[in-house]
């Protein structure tokens, strides 16, 4: 998900900096905006059409939207059209790329008041704060941990994926950077930048005889644990959530003593946005507790980075069930990869593969 190389990190530095300038936002308020363009996933929360509509008939303002199907892409829409979008969604791990990029700027939280509600470990993200400055609102989060059938033991600790009662019950996600983080939590590692490789492959082979499925997509996960192929597997928490409210299947997500693999989407301004107070409107209302009340009960959503929005929901609402607070202090957030360090991951893993086929 993440590709920043040193040669962008050090030789952008100068102009990132000075287009990541708050002065960005001088020339685009001086009218008032009656549209605004949002680059996002088609269908990920902004592009609800009844939370337009009632942003509309609030403010005046129209939102319309373009997509784009990869964070590569995104990226470059941003770099190649100048001036087209007043808000962006970005993975807090490609925050700090797009800032020192120029490609956006600043959060002036006075424009934001709905912000005051965020989870302070999530508003005060290190993956949000480059060159000391706040660049994305944070939205939305989730968490890769794992997944149980209801009734069997609730796992402590990732060991559980090598012990031997879980034998031929287990699946994991196909997935480099989550197998790579998996291991270097059970080798005591930074699972964004683990120093002893050998260790992580050496524990992510420790599951061979226990693994039955490398799974890719959550319809394949669903069909694999109704038909009784696995037990116990690495699971996002999104996922789990849909898949025991809308397929009604017996699973239980459980975070262990490790702690969850967190990720964290945040709502980001362009340097170029022609309408930035417009923009930091309708920010503040994709993190209103009202919307989110409505985009998690009527539709389904992630875990909201607001607090008072997952308060909101009712206490046995899976999501916030799911979701709790508390996993904030303990789960790590995944950052930006080098592409030398994703290389050296994705050979791990394709070697880590080969000895579970051997």
């Amino acid at each position: 998900m993440i590709k920043t190389t040193r040669r962008q990190t050090l030789g952008l530095m100068g102009a990132g900096a000075l287009a990541a300038s708050p002065l960005s936002f001088g020339a685009s308020t001086a009218r008032a905006a009656t549209k605004i363009t949002v680059l996002n996933w088609q269908g990920y929360g902004t592009d609800e059409k009844w939370a337009l509509e009632k942003f509309k008939a609030k403010t005046g303002i129209e939102v319309v939207h373009d997509y784009f199907s990869s964070e590569p892409e995104m990226l470059t829409k941003l770099r190649t059209n100048p001036g087209a979008y007043d808000v962006v969604l970005i993975n807090s791990a490609r925050t700090q790329q797009a800032a020192n990029e120029g490609l956006i700027v600043p959060v002036d939280f006075a424009g934001v008041p709905n912000s005051a509600n965020l989870s302070p470990e999530l508003k005060d993200h290190a993956n949000l704060k480059f060159g000391g400055k706040t660049f994305g609102v944070a939205w939305v989060w989730g968490i890769t941990s794992l997944a149980i059938r209801e009734g069997d033991k609730k796992p402590e600790s990732y060991a559980a994926l090598a012990d031997p009662a879980f034998k031929g019950k287990v699946a994991l996600f196909d997935d480099a950077v989550t197998g790579v983080a998996i291991g270097a939590l059970l080798s005591g590692q930074d699972m964004n930048n683990p120093s002893d490789l050998k260790a992580v492959g050496d524990k992510l082979k420790g599951f061979k005889d226990n693994v039955k499925l490398l799974w890719s997509s959550e319809d394949q996960w669903n069909k694999s644990f109704a038909a009784k192929e696995f037990d116990l597997s690495v699971y996002w928490s999104g996922a789990a959530v849909r898949s025991k409210r809308n397929s009604k299947l017996p699973v239980e997500f459980v975070v262990p003593k490790e702690g969850g693999i967190g990720w964290l989407d945040n709502l980001c301004v362009p340097a170029s946005a022609p309408n930035a107070k417009a923009a930091l409107d309708f920010i503040n209302y994709m993190i209103d507790p009202d919307f989110y009340f409505e985009w998690a009960t009527k539709v389904g959503a992630p875990a909201s980075a607001s607090a008072a929005a997952m308060e909101k929901l009712p206490a046995d609402d899976l999501n916030r069930v799911i979701h709790k607070q508390a996993y904030l202090k303990t789960m790590t957030i995944q950052s930006a990869l080098p592409d030398d360090r994703r290389e050296a991951f994705n050979n791990l893993w394709q070697e880590v593969k080969a000895s579970y086929a051997g």
